[in-house]
């Protein structure tokens, strides 16, 4: 019998206004298609790595030498991070949505030991990782970071920077604090805030290990790389005890952009088969991201979420986040326990919002690379459109007025 030959996969535009992946600005796609067929050990895709490296830098605020991409998404450069905790190793992980709770799982896998991996291969209890739990909506303050870090006294603690799944923004300067004052090593998922938030890496001298990933703040595609930032003694303890991956083993990523013994050379080591196309866009979406200037770009996003903030009140929703990149609101009216009908029915329309992935069940509404007028103002009126068509009497033009008012 032979093998169906199916059709082209043809994937309409659709407005990516949800929490990530955004919608990837053009000259990036373009950079991803002009390349030409090159071997990925060719010079100028190695000097791409280099210069990478080097914007990497100034976008994460450091002097890390250890300032490079993982190949893959957001959780590859999380894995690679992670990848320093053993099994028994304390930890303190602070969760308060979807992606922290993953976090949580992923550092339970490392901690656990042969025999908690055995019992559940899936969800091991490691007895050495504590989870703090903050609820759903609410954000992991400094004072909680001191409490749990005062009792445990572990050797790692970790914590999500801007927590997606419930649009919540951690209180990052308070947690390094605390993990200066007790001795511990902080490790942040930085994969929503890293090229939106004022953020400078060395102002938080307790935080040893930063992943971030390509598709949110960084707007490149979502399989290009990860960027993650290690500090000199986040490298000193992987050398002393190594590291719990091959793939994503950061010490051998790193000699593959050129980075060995703490010090930039002129050639890496190979370690993986890097994709030219990869790095060109990646390239060119850093390129972006400081053409624009990072506090004028943290501005941009303040601005928009405030003016769509106001929008989506003045429809009748109620918002529980504090990201400026991504609000998390509850539906106005009847509409309490249909959030996923009603988000079903958006996407449908080829409007990408999304619901949360945990309870209690909220709408996201996203604006990553849709901060200009009109692209806000569309999403305010396919917003009220969609409620109106499930019954809930919505003023569009005076939403759309609370827009402009909010920008200008």
């Amino acid at each position: 019998m032979n093998a169906p030959i199916f059709p082209r996969l043809d994937i309409p535009n659709t407005i990516a206004a949800g929490p990530g992946p955004g919608n990837t600005a053009d000259r990036v796609l373009a950079a991803y298609t002009s390349p030409g067929v090159a071997d990925h050990m060719q010079p100028d895709v190695l000097r791409g790595m280099i210069e990478c490296k080097q914007m990497l830098r100034e976008i994460f605020g450091t002097q890390n030498v250890h300032t490079f991409g993982i190949a893959g998404t957001g959780w590859s450069g999380l894995d690679a991070m992670f990848s320093v905790v053993h099994p028994g190793d304390k930890i303190v992980m602070f969760v308060n949505g979807t992606f922290s709770d993953i976090d949580a799982l992923s550092v339970r896998m490392k901690a656990a030991t042969e025999e908690e991996l055995n019992a559940n291969p899936l969800d091991p209890q490691a007895a050495s990782v504590i989870t703090i739990r903050v609820p759903h909506g609410q954000s992991v303050t400094g004072e909680i970071v001191e409490a749990a870090l005062a009792e445990h006294k572990p050797k790692w603690a970790a914590m999500a920077h801007w927590e997606t799944g419930s649009g919540r923004v951690n209180d990052v300067k308070g947690f390094s604090e605390a993990c200066e004052r007790h001795g511990v090593l902080g490790l942040i998922d930085a994969v929503s805030s890293l090229g939106i938030a004022e953020l400078k890496i060395d102002d938080h001298p307790g935080i040893v290990g930063w992943a971030s990933c390509p598709q949110k703040g960084m707007m490149a595609l979502p399989l290009t790389y990860a960027p993650v930032s290690f500090s000199d003694r986040y490298i000193a303890e992987l050398r002393k005890i190594g590291a719990r991956s091959f793939v994503h083993h950061p010490l051998m990523e790193a000699r593959h952009w050129g980075i060995i013994d703490g010090q930039d050379v002129e050639k890496g080591t190979y370690h993986r088969t890097h994709s030219p196309y990869a790095v060109a866009s990646f390239h060119e979406a850093l390129r972006m991201v400081l053409e624009q200037g990072l506090l004028q770009r943290s501005e941009r996003y303040r601005t928009a979420e405030r003016a769509l903030r106001a929008a989506l009140q003045a429809m009748g929703c109620t918002i529980t986040s504090n990201m400026t990149s991504l609000i998390v609101l509850d539906l106005p009216g009847d509409l309490k326990g249909r959030e996923k009908e009603f988000v079903t029915a958006c996407r449908s329309e080829g409007f990408g919002i999304w619901p949360t992935l945990s309870e209690p069940t909220q709408v996201r509404v996203g604006i990553l690379n849709l901060l200009s007028e009109e692209e806000l103002t569309t999403i305010v009126r396919r917003f009220g459109e969609m409620l109106n068509r499930f019954d809930v009497l919505t003023d569009i033009d005076a939403a759309v007025k609370a827009l402009k008012q909010g920008i200008h």
